[in-house]
């Protein structure tokens, strides 16, 4: 059976050689076929550039390889074996709780497979592997089993669709504990938000457990409490949670309690951000560490400025509430936001509250979040963090 061949309408060649993995559906010529149907992208010319699997949506076909190398289960087999040796080689000891496949960056767009101790759960971005779901889990199901993981979840809607189906195994309970450089976190795999924890941020946790010790701590859009639990661990004297969901908040207090923290030492609440800061701020409270991680501001392009001024607004009302020398860990979790232009909204901040800002530390994603070069839009995760320089 022949394999549909779509036709280049701008200059992408080069774009699509050096492994960008998406092509957007106004860049192709001709009707895109139904979601998950094998199809070539050439040039002008007829000539193949790379296969793929058509998608709904703005991005009409996402790539699996340079040429025209079939897209099969032997391929998506040699693909998850390089994803999950890299993990072995680069997820620190004493955690369970991590990325297996990272979509794109593992060269296999549109899925993510995450591990949450004896769990993992598969999630589609997309639609271009609905059809495939019983293929990629015969090749996903002995390689999960192997190591050690007998319980699968898939989450299979649209993004706004955050039903969980079970795969295979045994159900997990309500409230998953996993671990992460030795401290409990706890998770709740059916309607937590992404897969259950966001995954991305755990070399920031561990820099806030760095850095937290003796200092007033203030976590603000805590989900459920992984920097909090962090700045606990740390030493922190004392730690405000805040999160505006009241389920996030419950398994924050959880965590902290499982790590063995005095209960004496957080505050956890569940309150609208921007309210409790001009709160805090009239009741004239300082702290010695303020954790900004939002949802992303910027869901697409459009929205870059707007977000900009969000995030400008957010870090001035942080900034008002540091004491000298007091340290902002600022976090954008949109790639339509880059590193200049966040670190610009920052010290266009700094300066409307009339202080300087000390570069300390940058972060991003970890490593078993891996990025291609090629791929700018796979490098969403920014985090920066300050001090406040009087």
């Amino acid at each position: 059976m022949s394999v549909p061949r779509l036709r280049l309408r701008r200059p992408l060649a080069r774009t699509i050689r050096r492994g960008h993995p998406w092509v957007y559906r106004e860049a192709l010529d001709g009707r895109i076929p139904p979601p998950g149907t094998e199809v070539v992208v050439t040039d002008e010319h007829g000539r193949g550039l790379g296969r793929g699997l058509a998608d709904a949506g703005p991005i009409g076909v996402r790539l699996w390889t340079v040429g025209e190398e079939p897209v099969d289960e032997a391929l998506w087999e040699r693909r998850l074996d390089a994803a999950l040796e890299l993990r072995r080689r680069v997820v620190p000891r004493k955690t369970d709780a991590l990325r297996l496949v990272h979509g794109e960056g593992d060269r296999m767009p549109g899925l993510v497979v995450d591990l949450y101790g004896p769990h993992a759960v598969v999630a589609l971005d997309g639609e271009s592997l609905l059809p495939h779901r019983e293929a990629l889990l015969s090749v996903l199901r002995p390689r999960l089993h192997a190591l050690g993981v007998p319980s699968i979840l898939g989450r299979w809607g649209p993004r706004g669709d955050r039903s969980v189906e079970l795969l295979e195994g045994p159900s997990p309970p309500e409230v998953v504990e996993v671990h992460e450089h030795g401290m409990v976190l706890c998770v709740d795999l059916r309607r937590g938000q992404k897969t259950g924890l966001f995954l991305d941020q755990r070399d920031s946790r561990a820099m806030v457990r760095r850095l937290a010790r003796g200092r007033r701590v203030l976590d603000l859009y805590s989900y459920v409490g992984g920097f909090s639990v962090a700045a606990g661990k740390g030493g922190a004297s004392s730690v405000l949670t805040v999160d505006l969901a009241k389920p996030a908040i419950a398994l924050a207090r959880r965590a902290w309690a499982a790590n063995g923290l005095a209960p004496q030492r957080q505050r956890a609440e569940a309150a609208d951000v921007p309210e409790l800061l001009e709160r805090l701020r009239a009741q004239g409270e300082r702290f010695g560490l303020v954790v900004a991680d939002p949802p992303s501001f910027a869901p697409s392009a459009d929205a870059r400025e707007r977000a900009l001024r969000s995030y400008g607004k957010l870090h001035q009302a942080c900034l008002e509430l540091l004491s000298p020398g007091g340290l902002l860990l600022a976090g954008s979790c949109s790639s339509h936001v880059d590193r200049e232009a966040f670190e610009g909204a920052l010290q266009q901040a700094a300066e409307r509250v009339r202080c300087v800002l000390q570069v300390v530390e940058r972060a991003a994603a970890p490593a078993d979040h891996p990025r291609l070069l090629a791929f700018p839009e796979g490098d969403y995760l920014t985090v920066t963090l300050v001090r406040r320089l009087d």
